[in-house]
């Protein structure tokens, strides 16, 4: 059993979870309220008019306000979706999701997905010299793919994992022009300060091997596929939480460290009802200094027939 063994303990959780965290049984209440807080943690949304998707996604809205957390990550598919449809179903369904999103009570932090690229896809019959191809789409309605910014001591890191492939697919990807602002953008962050992550594509799942095979591995449009020189680039940080979407699975993968958690999603099986087994949900992020629990709330959205088609 060698160090690196001892050192990567890996704790997988999936199904009915609805509590999980680190080991506070011997932490003391923090008094000060200047590094404790809470955040929703909130993944593949997929807003559509179907599906009676905007009442569900309403009534997940509805869910966080009555939290009151200090505010919203979203983790990515806001929209279902862009990749092969023409402009005036995107364009419908990003003003769907900008319209909706308005009725949170607190700053909602978004992340990019696979979904919310524009026309990449065949089908779509956009030329890539459309003005809003591609990711441009997400930054003129959105904002920034990436960015940081800082919440009581901690430091959070939103990134764009998702590539356009150029043969109408996409895969898992941080490009070379986001690696190097992350370098940059980790000079001006404090080595002991910790560090939460928002990506869409995971980058460490257990998912293929819970559904498909111990010797299953992942494709390169179901995780990030250079996740592990992102990773490098925060050697000798306080790197503490991965926050992960797109699987519509919920886990807790606890290595050298670090917590990487992949949120489940909002819509499920895409407001269909449950996916394997998994209701619908999102996370509710606890910090207390650089501790932290979470747990995932389930919003009560009935899925019935009607609301299938």
């Amino acid at each position: 059993m060698n160090n690196m063994f001892l050192k990567s303990i890996v704790f997988v959780i999936f199904g009915f979870v609805i509590f999980a965290g680190c080991d506070s049984s011997n932490r003391q209440p923090n008094d000060k309220n200047d590094n404790v807080f809470s955040f929703v943690f909130m993944t593949d949304i997929h807003l559509q008019p179907e599906r009676n998707a905007i009442k569900g996604f309403k009534q997940a809205i509805d869910s966080v306000n009555k939290l009151n957390p200090d505010f919203v990550i979203t983790g990515g598919d806001l929209i279902m979706d862009a990749l092969g449809q023409g402009y005036g179903r995107a364009d419908s369904l990003y003003n769907l999701y900008i319209e909706t999103s308005e009725q949170f009570k607190m700053p909602v932090y978004n992340t990019m997905g696979n979904h919310e690229i524009f026309g990449i896809y065949d089908e779509s019959g956009i030329e890539d010299n459309h003005p809003e191809y591609g990711e441009r789409m997400y930054e003129g309605r959105i904002g920034k793919r990436y960015y940081s910014f800082d919440h009581k001591g901690w430091h959070f890191m939103i990134l764009d994992a998702v590539e356009d492939s150029r043969e109408s697919s996409y895969i898992g990807l941080v490009d070379s022009v986001q690696m190097a602002w992350i370098a940059k953008d980790l000079e001006s962050v404090d080595p002991d300060r910790p560090i939460a992550i928002s990506v869409h594509m995971p980058f460490i799942t257990s998912y293929m091997q819970i559904f498909y095979g111990s010797t299953e591995a992942n494709g390169n449009g179901l995780v990030t596929t250079n996740a592990k020189d992102v990773m490098d680039l925060f050697t000798d940080r306080n790197l503490k939480l991965v926050l992960q979407g797109h699987l519509h699975f919920l886990e807790d993968i606890y290595a050298n460290g670090i917590h990487f958690i992949t949120g489940g999603a909002v819509s499920s099986k895409w407001w269909s009802g449950r996916n394997n087994g998994l209701e619908e949900g999102f996370l509710m992020v606890h910090i207390d200094g650089e501790d932290f629990t979470w747990e995932y709330i389930d919003f009560g959205w009935k899925v019935n027939e009607e609301e299938k088609k």
